[in-house]
């Protein structure tokens, strides 16, 4: 069990309410850090903090262990000496949603800028830590700025359609480009430096406020990634590079062709024969990065949808036996305790449950999905085991405010007659219910605080376009909103009263990392 009984809130840093087009590790973000202590709240989850590829999705990301450079604070990079305060002064203002393409273009040249005034400046302090990162993280960073480089020179081209050196991965050609793009390789290296600074700095701020930070695992990495460039023994390639298999689910009731992601699949059985080394690397990565995972899709695990990559549906797959508890013995012998969660939503196989049972990791329960028939009964308070995590809501469905709105007659008086009615809207009701649960986790995105209704929806999974570019406004979080979550927090024990005391050594905590 990964804690007693806790309480948080799901927001992606890029929703913050920052400068510049989108939300980042500066202010706003610590302004978020005080309001979840100030709510009594212990857990702060987001989503993968890579940086994303096709769709802007975190979830589809050019790398399993790189940052997002868009999340990093020009503000704070300002207070560092690396950028003058005066190429602030442009910064796009507030928008309700980001603009992907015009952050892009506004924040990049920013950010090697950045880059190339701290490596002519020489400074003592940030320039000993950063020839420390280099070294310590040379593991993976030097691939990853290898291939986003040469990703840059190739004007965004997949890899595989690179010169066959590059592609291929020949030491002579990779260190011909390397000398070649020696300066831009080391800029590259210290936007991600700036990166793994700043977040290790805000999260250093949430432990001193009693905070943890709940990432997320993607089971699929892209294909148009880092790691598979780096790693193509351990996918399905062909000779020439290409998936030969891809993953995906099989039609249901809500797709008939059910959905093809397109991610190349993994040889397991050379991630086994390697002692899944790299698995080991990437969870721990994760778990350096933040305090507990979510693992997503965490059925493939056990058993995975594996289609044909020359079929333009999911209709033709076929399910695969995963590496199952194998993979999980191996990562718990080299990294010690697992404090994972598993993303076990959908159609769940008694397979699946037991693996999860097996391993002790606790499962997710979302309480819009309770109310369509008597099946979905396993998603309500009364069906809970301590050990698992509850939300209102999660990064892929509707604002509860939104699901109310468009739930059927059936659901909702369902809902009503479980919860009862609220006063203060039906989102307080699921809120309460989740925290008033015997969960030891509870977790509700923030757009359910906020009472928002389906406009401020992070993502919906069949929509190409268009997602995760939702903002919450300056000013939403309120003092109100604060006691009202800590009020309903400590009676429900999911969070201890702050005395005068701490509150005070808090305030001196921020001006700490403010400094």
């Amino acid at each position: 069990m990964l804690c007693e009984r806790c309480a948080g809130a799901l927001l992606h840093p890029t929703s913050l309410p920052s400068a510049g087009g989108i939300g980042d590790l500066g202010p706003e973000a610590y302004a978020f850090a005080d309001f979840l202590a100030r709510s009594r709240m212990g857990l702060w989850q987001v989503l993968p903090l890579s940086p994303p590829g096709m769709g802007n999705s975190p979830y589809s990301s050019i790398s399993a262990f790189a940052g997002n450079p868009l999340l990093i604070s020009l503000e704070r990079l300002s207070d560092r000496g690396w950028l003058g305060k005066d190429r602030l002064k442009k910064q796009p203002g507030f928008s309700k949603r980001v603009d992907f393409e015009e952050v892009l273009a506004f924040k990049m040249p920013l950010l090697r800028e950045a880059a190339q005034n701290f490596l002519e400046s020489h400074n003592g302090g940030d320039r000993a830590r950063f020839e420390s990162f280099k070294r310590e993280h040379a593991w993976w960073h030097e691939d990853f700025v290898l291939f986003d480089v040469m990703r840059h020179v190739h004007k965004g081209a997949t890899w595989s359609s690179w010169d066959r050196g590059l592609a291929r991965r020949e030491p002579a050609a990779l260190h011909a480009f390397g000398l070649s793009y020696q300066r831009e390789l080391e800029v590259e290296r210290a936007i991600q430096f700036a990166f793994v600074e700043q977040w290790r700095s805000l999260r250093g701020y949430c432990h001193q406020r009693g905070i943890k930070i709940v990432g997320d695992v993607a089971i699929f990495v892209n294909y148009d990634s880092a790691d598979v460039w780096k790693n193509p023994h351990i996918f399905h390639l062909d000779s020439d590079l290409q998936p030969t298999v891809v993953a995906g689910v099989p039609p249901d009731a809500f797709s008939e062709t059910g959905q093809r992601w397109g991610n190349p699949l993994y040889r397991w059985e050379s991630c086994k024969a390697q002692n899944y080394d790299w698995w080991t690397h990437r969870m721990s990565w994760a778990l350096e990065t933040c305090d507990i995972m979510r693992l997503d899709h965490f059925r493939g695990f056990e058993s995975y949808w594996e289609i044909p990559a020359s079929e333009p549906t999911a209709v033709h797959g076929h399910w695969v036996q995963g590496p199952g508890d194998d993979l999980f013995r191996v990562l718990r012998d080299r990294l010690g305790d697992l404090p994972f969660i598993a993303e076990d939503l959908g159609l769940i196989t008694p397979e699946v449950h037991a693996l999860r049972e097996r391993l002790a990791i606790p499962g997710m329960k979302v309480l819009q999905f309770g109310f369509g028939d008597p099946g979905a009964h396993i998603y309500l308070p009364h069906k809970y085991e301590a050990n698992c995590v509850v939300y209102t809501g999660t990064h892929d469905n509707d604002t509860t405010p939104g699901w109310w709105k468009s739930a059927r007659p059936d659901e909702k008086k369902a809902a009503l007659e479980y919860f009862g009615p609220a006063q203060d809207g039906m989102h307080w009701a699921f809120i309460r219910g989740a925290f008033g649960s015997v969960a030891a986790m509870a977790i509700v995105p923030l757009q359910d605080f906020l009472g928002l209704d389906s406009d401020a929806r992070m993502n919906t999974p069949s929509r190409s376009n268009g997602n995760w570019g939702w903002r919450f406004s300056p000013g939403a979080l309120t003092a109100d909103l604060a006691d009202k979550i800590a009020a309903l927090s400590t009676v429900s024990d999911r969070g201890a009263a702050i005395s005068a005391a701490d509150q005070q050594r808090n305030r001196e905590v921020r001006e700490d990392f403010a400094a």
